[in-house]
């Protein structure tokens, strides 16, 4: 029997992403970053638990533009070693889809490197539309 339950987070949620254990997200929670992701409405998490352990995740960025409808980075999505493979993955990642197509985003899309399999796969298998480019970042850049 399933026994994982997805959970769309709001700005009361703090303890509870606070309280994540390490190895979900890449870097340890920080309390200011955690409260400004909440509180801000332009950003939007959904977690997955078996029962009160945290197994997956999903964040996003609603992106707004002034010539066109707004559209939503998935900024990350990770899954726990032990849960990898059950499809949990792609229920976090479908509703980050349909919380920013509730909030009349016209676009999703994100970036991943050309060698994380697990990930391509993913995406790949939900269906998402491949496209080649270029990325730039400028991590750290200060």
């Amino acid at each position: 029997m399933d026994t994982i339950t997805v959970r769309h987070l709001g700005p009361d949620d703090f303890d509870l992403l606070m309280a994540v254990p390490e190895g979900l997200f890449d870097e340890p929670m920080r309390a200011d970053q955690t409260r400004a992701f909440l509180n801000d409405p332009l950003h939007e998490a959904v977690l997955a638990f078996d029962g009160g352990l945290v197994v997956a995740m999903a964040t996003g960025t609603v992106l707004l533009h002034p010539d066109k409808p707004p559209a939503m980075f998935i900024n990350e999505v990770g899954t726990r070693d032990g849960y990898l493979r059950r499809g949990i993955a792609t229920r976090v990642t479908q509703k980050l889809i349909d919380i920013a197509r509730a909030r009349g985003c016209k676009g999703v899309w994100l970036g991943t490197e050309s060698d994380n399999a697990p990930a391509l796969g993913l995406y790949r298998k939900m269906k998402g539309e491949e496209v080649t480019g270029s990325f730039f970042g400028w991590d750290d850049a200060l």
